[in-house]
């Protein structure tokens, strides 16, 4: 189903001022603007769905997978990928774990050290995972997606940057037109960074902002002035980079709408080619630095409020609301492949290059392939460790069933697509969707009852508010959530 992008700009003298109008309730609902569409939203549904759920970067989801799955089990599973009769292409994920500071709201897997000479280790010991990886895979599989993040990819100097990333094309066929992109931290990339960048093939950059506001940035431990970060953005469009995505995070201690929109007026200065509105994720059960600012959350209509004042400003910009927290210019391809139905998600977020075999490299990176999930060990002694025995660092992992890859891909045609079409599942996998999903269908009721999605008989279409929620129409088809001794609390960050 193509979309119309005039939905997003008409009426948008209405719009808008029942959005000025509205944006500063302090009553139990709100009135905001989706997708073009004025959408009254009580208290009470915000608080039933904003409950904790996957992220759905993998389905089955990370906490399912099984400590027994090791390098043996993986390195199986890459056999058999190379064996099929059409092996599928791949992507590369390599992760450099290293900051000098840690960000308070972070979630990632990070080593916080001033000292860059430690860097040198940890990349004699990546080569030497690439050395066992690349081994196990057909030179004829032809690499459509590279991809660097961290950690702090600029972490490390511009020649050891040139270095591993002609380590790595040595050993991989990489496509002439292949997607090349990083992820920078603009507080310590250089313009020496950004030229060694562009000499060694990169082609896409990625630049955490999260918020341009003096208090939250402070209360973040992240101070990153307005100024320093154009410069470097400007500079990355002048020497050629192709896409420039910049990540933002709402749901930060102090903020408001009125500050994240003051943000988010200064992105659309820049003007990005995509953009990523993260939702905050508050796990202090996993991440105990998220505790000292718990008390200066934004959270139920005041969360929701910063969000949704964000896609008025950006969808009135010209962007395009992709979903979940993701916006594009029109004319990006991620935009035509949405409409083409062939837009996919995988741990590195919403991608063109469906298909792929995603083979990851560094401490705690996922590989994701049709038939095998696997994670590498998250702390960098064991990791080292296994490298240094001549052993894949293979911690966790998991085989995939049918019913999985079942479930995948109804999960990913609502998180990518907005809409899924039943005979188009039921032609992939051989099924009747209204018999094997009756269940689902039911608890979908509910949704629908609620504003976030519509049924009818030949698809499920995500409304409006659903774009929001979406991560909450993607749990219904998740088996595993249904086992009654799941527990989600510890387990996932929110879905606001």
């Amino acid at each position: 189903m193509r979309r119309n992008d005039d939905c997003l700009v008409q009426d948008r003298g209405f719009l808008a001022e029942a959005f000025e109008k509205n944006s500063m309730n302090t009553d139990d609902t709100l009135e905001v603007i989706i997708d073009g569409k004025l959408i009254t939203v009580s208290e009470a549904v915000l608080s039933k769905y904003n409950q904790p759920g996957p992220r759905y970067t993998s389905y089955p989801t990370a906490p399912e997978w099984d400590d027994n799955f090791g390098a043996s089990e993986l390195r199986q599973a890459f056999r058999e990928a190379n064996a099929k009769p059409n092996p599928a292409p791949l992507s590369l994920y390599f992760h450099i774990p290293f900051c000098e500071s840690l960000c308070l709201y972070c979630g990632c897997n990070v080593v916080i050290n001033k000292q860059h000479e430690v860097a040198a280790s940890y990349l004699e010991h990546l080569k030497r995972e690439i050395d066992m990886i690349s081994a196990e895979v057909d030179r004829t599989r032809i690499v459509e997606q590279l991809h660097w993040g961290g950690g702090t990819p600029t972490y490390l100097s511009p020649e050891q940057i040139e270095d591993l990333y002609a380590y790595i094309v040595e050993r991989f066929t990489m496509s002439p037109t292949a997607e090349v992109s990083i992820e920078v931290d603009p507080r310590v990339t250089t313009r020496e960074h950004c030229r060694a960048l562009r000499r060694a093939g990169f082609n896409r950059v990625s630049m955490g902002i999260q918020d341009f506001d003096p208090l939250v940035q402070k209360t973040i431990h992240r101070v990153q002035p307005f100024e320093d970060t154009r410069q470097l953005f400007d500079y990355c469009r002048e020497i050629g980079f192709e896409s420039i995505n910049i990540d933002l995070i709402y749901g930060l201690p102090h903020q408001t709408a009125e500050s994240f929109a003051d943000t988010v007026d200064k992105i659309v200065e820049m003007n990005p080619d995509r953009i990523a509105v993260f939702s905050y994720a508050h796990v202090p059960w996993m991440k105990k630095q998220q505790g000292s600012f718990a008390r200066f959350l934004p959270e139920g209509l005041e969360k929701f409020r910063i969000f949704t004042s964000a896609i008025h400003k950006l969808t009135e910009a010209g962007y395009r609301y992709i979903g979940l927290d993701h916006f594009a210019r029109p004319d990006d391809e991620i935009c035509r492949a949405q409409d083409e139905r062939t837009l996919h998600r995988n741990f590195q977020g919403y991608t063109t290059k469906a298909g792929c075999d995603l083979y990851a490299m560094g401490v705690s990176s996922i590989s994701a392939l049709e038939d095998a999930y696997a994670q590498n060990w998250r702390e960098l002694p064991r990791y080292y460790e296994a490298i240094d025995s001549g052993e894949w660092p293979t911690m966790r992992g998991m085989r995939v069933t049918e019913e999985d890859k079942l479930r995948r891909s109804v999960i990913n045609r609502i998180l990518c697509h907005t809409v899924l079409v039943k005979s188009e599942v039921e032609r992939d996998f051989g099924i009747n969707f209204d018999e094997h999903f009756a269940e689902e269908i039911a608890r979908l009721r509910e949704l629908e009852h609620d504003g976030l999605v519509r049924l009818s008989p030949k698809q499920i279409e995500v409304a409006p508010l659903g774009r929001i929620f979406i991560r909450n129409i993607a749990m219904v088809f998740d088996e595993y959530l249904q086992k009654p001794e799941r527990s989600r609390t510890q387990t996932f960050s929110k879905t606001l």
